[in-house]
């Protein structure tokens, strides 16, 4: 659960805009659209390349903190960045396989609340920071987080990861075993997401009730 927000004042800043963490950061947003050219080759080459890149990004999001962490390297353009690029990434790979239909009929309701969840929390972290609360992220934020990337490798795999494991028994007769497990964990993701979001929203919504008694 999440903890009543706490007042706290801004961390200071130990790191430039170049240290480790912050180019960590900023690869990760470059693979934004690096991830949109080599999708849109249009084949199985295209997809494999696609989730290349989407793995190494997923993983510079785990480094940039760790690195951040154990070398104090804080920067206040870090802060801003980094669930900037963590959006972006997400946000990106749901849109390109919405549009060719690797994740559709009732799957896109998983998709939009998963987007709808990243865009209302990230509005009231933008309220909370200017009063200067703080909103600590949770373990089961994090592992969410970390469903929603393997999810979205699967499905970025999709049909190329189908046909790598077509000799194995199938699961669903519409579906090859990699689309099955990432729209599964798509589902899966989602819940979590509400519930997760539910719970920041709650904390930011005690203290705004606070503030006005």
């Amino acid at each position: 659960m999440v903890d009543l927000p706490s007042q706290q004042p801004p961390p200071s800043d130990t790191a430039g805009p170049f240290s480790v963490p912050n180019l960590l950061t900023y690869g990760r947003i470059a693979a934004v659209p690096a991830i949109v050219a080599v999708y849109y080759l249009g084949s199985n080459t295209g997809r494999w390349l696609a989730l290349a890149i989407f793995i190494a990004a997923s993983i510079t999001d785990f480094l940039d903190g760790y690195f951040a962490r154990i070398w104090q390297q804080q920067s206040a353009i870090g802060r801003m960045l980094d669930p900037i690029a963590d959006k972006l990434l997400v946000a990106t790979a749901l849109l390109l396989l919405v549009s060719d239909n690797t994740i559709g009929g009732w799957s896109l309701i998983a998709a939009l609340v998963i987007l709808m969840r990243e865009i209302s929390v990230s509005g009231l972290r933008e309220f909370l920071a200017e009063v200067r609360v703080s909103v600590p992220v949770t373990r089961l934020a994090k592992w969410k987080t970390t469903l929603q990337m393997v999810a979205l490798g699967f499905l970025l795999a999709g049909p190329a990861g189908d046909q790598v494991l077509a000799g194995l028994p199938q699961v669903s007769p519409d579906l090859g075993l990699v689309s099955y497990v990432g729209l599964l964990l798509l589902w899966i993701s989602a819940l979590v997401t509400v519930y997760t979001g539910f719970d920041y929203f709650r904390a930011g919504l005690r203290h705004i009730l606070s503030e006005g008694s």
